[in-house]
């Protein structure tokens, strides 16, 4: 059996013993308004998607998180490469983001409210301001495990600094810096949630309140499975994104 079909067996069985206990759970709840069956969040979740709906809101909060991921990735990487490299700098910033980072971006949200009103700026502001600090910790970790007899080599032959960043650091720290965007995105997508619950006319999150204020609980539980679907989706772009820009930072195959 080659890798891929058994991985996807593998997931599948996963997945079969994920539903088993589901089931199992609504049975001995017997309350299919607080938990519907399997079936019957599948039979919503095939009406939604025939409808049009799971699409339509997915796009949003898809949209949404690759805006402010990539305002985060322009604003982090600089800044992380800029402390990694400066000790000054880094005594300068390094405070500041250590005193941001433990606030929640959930705790932001009744000002965000007030700033951004409802609309796409204040999921965008909280998927921004959670998914900012693992890139800027991971972009200043990887330019500091850069080799330094890599360094030492390039200086050595004459290489200047626009080069030297280019050629030795970028590469260098790249991996590193792939982590932490990954590691963004989760955080991220998780706190989109509850960023639609409050400050969004659409997306995800939005749909899941809508429906649950009509009592749909079937149609609640099935955005949650989009919600998973979507991002197990996007972290195997990232995951196969991360393996294209750095070959070289491949596993050892310790793992079978």
């Amino acid at each position: 059996m080659t890798n891929i079909p058994r991985q996807l067996w593998v997931s599948l069985r996963s997945f079969g013993v994920f539903f088993l206990l589901w089931w199992l759970l609504h049975l001995w709840n017997a309350n299919p308004l607080q938990l519907p069956s399997p079936m019957k969040v599948l039979e919503a979740l095939w009406m939604l998607l025939r409808e049009g709906e799971i699409t339509e809101h997915a796009s949003v909060s898809t949209l949404r998180m690759l805006l402010a991921l990539t305002l985060a990735i322009v604003v982090a990487v600089p800044l992380g490469f800029l402390m990694g490299l400066s000790r000054r700098a880094e005594q300068y910033v390094d405070p500041l983001v250590e005193m941001l980072r433990p606030i929640s971006g959930i705790a932001w949200l009744p000002l965000a409210l007030f700033i951004f009103g409802v609309g796409d700026t204040l999921p965008v502001f909280i998927m921004f301001y959670v998914g900012f600090f693992p890139i800027l910790l991971n972009t200043v970790a990887g330019v500091r495990q850069t080799d330094a007899r890599l360094l030492a080599a390039a200086r050595t032959m004459g290489i200047g600094r626009l080069p030297l960043l280019i050629h030795v650091l970028v590469p260098s720290a790249l991996p590193t810096v792939m982590v932490g965007i990954r590691l963004a995105f989760a955080a991220s997508w998780a706190a989109i949630v509850a960023a639609e619950l409050i400050g969004a006319p659409s997306g995800l999150g939005f749909a899941i309140e809508w429906y649950r204020q009509l009592l749909m609980t079937p149609k609640v539980f099935a955005f949650i499975l989009a919600i998973g679907v979507v991002g197990y989706l996007c972290d195997l772009g990232l995951r196969d994104l991360q393996r294209k820009l750095t070959p070289w930072a491949e596993g050892t195959g310790v793992a079978p």
